[in-house]
Parts: C-alpha cells; sequence; structure tokens
C-alpha cells in the first residue's frame, strides 16, 4: 500500500475505533439502565451488541484500512509482511485516539461526564490468562482466514468470536490494547481501572506473539500478499485488490 493512501487509511481505523468504542461502552451503559442488578443480562446485551457492531464497522471501514482497529492486528500483520512497520505505528496511534474519542462520545450520549477514569479493577491471574488466549484465539481467527483465502467471512467470523469471548473468559475478551486505554475513561460496565491496563497489554501482547508462532506453525505458507488483505479486502493505493492476491495464491498451509 502506497504512503500517499496512507491518510486515508488512518482516518478509516480512527473512526473504526472510535466506533468500536462507543459501541463496546454504550451498550454496556444501556445495558446497566436497562437491567439494573441483572449481571447475566447486562453482559449478554453488551456482548451482543458489542458482535454486532463490530459486525457492521468492519464492513464499513474494512474497505479502505482492512478494518484493524487494534495495533496487535497491526502488528502482527506486519510481522508478516502486510503492513509496513511504519504504517502499523501510525495505526496505532490512531487506534488509540478513536478509543479515547470513542468513549469521551459514549460518556456524553448516555447524558454522563464526558471524562470519567474508571475505578473497576480487573487485573488478577486468571484475566491475565484470559487475555493471552482472547487474544490468541483472535488472532489465530484473523490470520487462519487470511491463509485460507476466506477474508470475505472475516466480519463475521470476528464478531462471533469476540461475542463468545465474552462468556468463555474472565475477563471478558478485551483482546485490544487500544479498547483497553479507550475504556479507562468510562467509569461505567464496561470501563476498567488505569492501574489494571498494563497488565491487560502484556497478557495481550503475549496472546499476540503467540499467535504469531503458532499462525507460522499451522500455516506456513502465509504470503506477504495474503497478509495484506487482513482483516477483509481493501484497495492498495494503486486501486489493487488486495484479497484478490490472497485468494490467487490459493488455500491450504
Amino acid at each position: 500500500m502506497g504512503e500517499h493512501a496512507l491518510w486515508r487509511r488512518l482516518v478509516a481505523e480512527f473512526l473504526g475505533s472510535a466506533f468500536l468504542a462507543a459501541i463496546v461502552i454504550g451498550s454496556g451503559i444501556a445495558a446497566q439502565q436497562l437491567s439494573p442488578g441483572d449481571i447475566g443480562l447486562e453482559l449478554f446485551e453488551n456482548a451482543a451488541a458489542t458482535a454486532a457492531g463490530l459486525y457492521a464497522i468492519i464492513l464499513m471501514f474494512g474497505p479502505v484500512s482492512g478494518a484493524h482497529f487494534n495495533p496487535l492486528v497491526s502488528f502482527v500483520d506486519a510481522a508478516f509482511g502486510g503492513l509496513r512497520w511504519t504504517d502499523a505505528s501510525a495505526y496505532l496511534g490512531a487506534q488509540v485516539a478513536g478509543c479515547m474519542g470513542g468513549a469521551i462520545v459514549a460518556n456524553v450520549m448516555f447524558g454522563l461526564e464526558a471524562v470519567s477514569i474508571s475505578t473497576k479493577h480487573r487485573a488478577s491471574g486468571p484475566h491475565f490468562v484470559s487475555e493471552v488466549v482472547a487474544t490468541l484465539g483472535l488472532i489465530l481467527v484473523i490470520f487462519a482466514l487470511a491463509r485460507s483465502g476466506r477474508l470475505a467471512s472475516a466480519p463475521a467470523a470476528v464478531g462471533a468470536y469476540i461475542g463468545a469471548a465474552y462468556w468463555f473468559t474472565a475477563s471478558t475478551s478485551f483482546a485490544n490494547p487500544a479498547i483497553d486505554v479507550g475504556r479507562m475513561f468510562s467509569n461505567t460496565f464496561a470501563g476498567i481501572a488505569p492501574s489494571s491496563v498494563p497488565v491487560f497489554i502484556a497478557a495481550q501482547v503475549g496472546g499476540g506473539m503467540a499467535g504469531v508462532a503458532l499462525i507460522r506453525l499451522l500455516y506456513p505458507a502465509l504470503t506477504p500478499a495474503q497478509a495484506a488483505g487482513v482483516v477483509v479486502p481493501h484497495e492498495s493505493a494503486d486501486g489493487q485488490e488486495l484479497a484478490g492476491l490472497a485468494q490467487a495464491d490459493g488455500a491450504g498451509g
């Protein structure tokens, strides 16, 4: 992808990350208001909205930037040659800024203070392991689809995985350092205390590294052209369809 298109991709990553944070935090606030005291129902409502919203925003912004919305996805993509390291670093800034902005918008939409630092402490051994597992699974889903030429299924697959991981992990599957930072700014259902964020990020980085190792083991023939289509098919600066490159390289190991 050419550098002259970078600004468009950064705008897409910023907006997509902002929508992601607004969906996660806003649906958490709504769940608390609609189902007070019923934590199970609140979690179901939050998970369902997040899964559906993630599906939609990947379709919305994917054709421009690939819809990473997650620094670890961007850096793993760079590790496989699908994205320049400098571009991945630029994505990081856009993603973090977007999640912070989305958190503020979510607070304002529900009549809360624009910024309210979360006091919800989440750092524990089970949470650490959960974030390793959640992030590992997310990386495997995305890059397995890239190798097998099925990136068109990524919006549904990623949304379904995150929705499920809300329930099978103790941490409710953050799996994204940018959303960790954004969720600090909302002292609501989906918030996380600043002191817990380093633990989550460390676990997520560990899960991402494990994901790279497993992808290399399971899909050793993954090419830079295939990785360049992550998360969903999008175009390079010269208009070439990156998904087409991935599919042309074929499926399988």
